[in-house]
């Protein structure tokens, strides 16, 4: 199976002086997503989690929603002329009486480890009804949060970072509670592969709909982003970095609490600010 990293000579200049050492590589290789023996999607990811980044890829597409609706996850043969597998393609079959979605040729989606909704047909196709309703309608929200107990997220997040440590090259996402204990962490080239193979694990371990938990990136907060965080019942999505309009726009839409610029003691609230333990309304427009 690849690695997660490789090693590759490179060219030092320092000062003027240049010296030749290897330098520790994260890898990125092409996945081939199939459902029920047809081609669905391919990602360029970071090997590893693969069958976790297949399942959470399908719940954001709105395919699956628990352990029982997923039969298993397979590697199929790759391609290579000895007919070896290269671990770089998966086929996700699903459970008896599950409905398989209409996967027609221009639905299919090629994505890359910054984009994941790139050749998807049309607007109609990016959006996904979500399986589970997170805005606090009945005043039942599990969720409240300290500001100050999510100011320390993104050390968290950046300390567990293991290969970002051997490279500087990696995303990574972590689900945290709102106390703020790291329940999971997946590193990937892709923001959206890291959030999917963490939405797929939950998947495996029957844990879904994720209703108490916080959804932390490294990054910018794309709709796609904020997308999955729905999809999955996370009510709240942080990112160290901006989102984007229509981030918020779905955020304001669902209920999802986004949080940008999270850095340090400060950040931006741009929806869902009623789960956050807010003592001043200093500023406001």
């Amino acid at each position: 199976m690849g690695r997660v990293t490789e090693r590759r000579r490179v060219v030092r200049i320092r000062d003027g002086a240049v010296s030749t050492r290897p330098d520790t590589l994260v890898a990125e290789e092409p996945l081939e997503i199939r459902l029920n023996g047809k081609a669905l999607a391919i990602t360029m990811r970071t090997p590893g989690d693969d069958f976790a980044l297949a399942a959470g890829f399908l719940v954001s597409e709105g395919v699956l929603g628990s352990a029982e609706e997923l039969a298993n996850i397979v590697y199929c043969a790759g391609a290579t002329e000895d007919g070896s597998n290269t671990y770089n393609v998966v086929d996700v079959r699903l459970a008896p009486g599950v409905p398989l979605p209409d996967i027609a040729l221009e639905r299919n989606v090629y994505t890359t480890s910054s984009c994941g909704l790139c050749g998807k047909a049309s607007l109609d196709a990016v959006r996904t009804t979500a399986r589970w309703a997170i805005e606090d309608r009945e005043g039942g929200d599990p969720v409240r949060l300290e500001p100050e107990v999510l100011s320390l997220m993104p050390e968290r997040l950046r300390e567990a970072q293991r290969v970002f440590d051997r490279t500087g090259g990696l995303h990574a996402a972590g689900l945290f509670t709102p106390e703020g204990e790291l329940l999971d962490l997946r590193e990937d080239v892709g923001r959206h592969n890291a959030v999917d193979k963490i939405v797929g694990r939950a998947l495996q371990q029957g844990t879904l709909p994720l209703r108490e938990s916080v959804l932390m990136v490294s990054g910018r907060a794309s709709f796609e982003l904020a997308q999955k965080a729905v999809m999955a019942g996370i009510p709240v999505l942080a990112a160290v970095s901006a989102p984007s309009s229509l981030a918020v726009d779905l955020a304001a839409e669902t209920g999802l609490t986004l949080v940008g610029f999270l850095r340090g003691t400060s950040m931006n609230v741009y929806a869902g600010e009623h789960r956050l333990a807010l003592r001043t309304t200093a500023g406001r427009a």
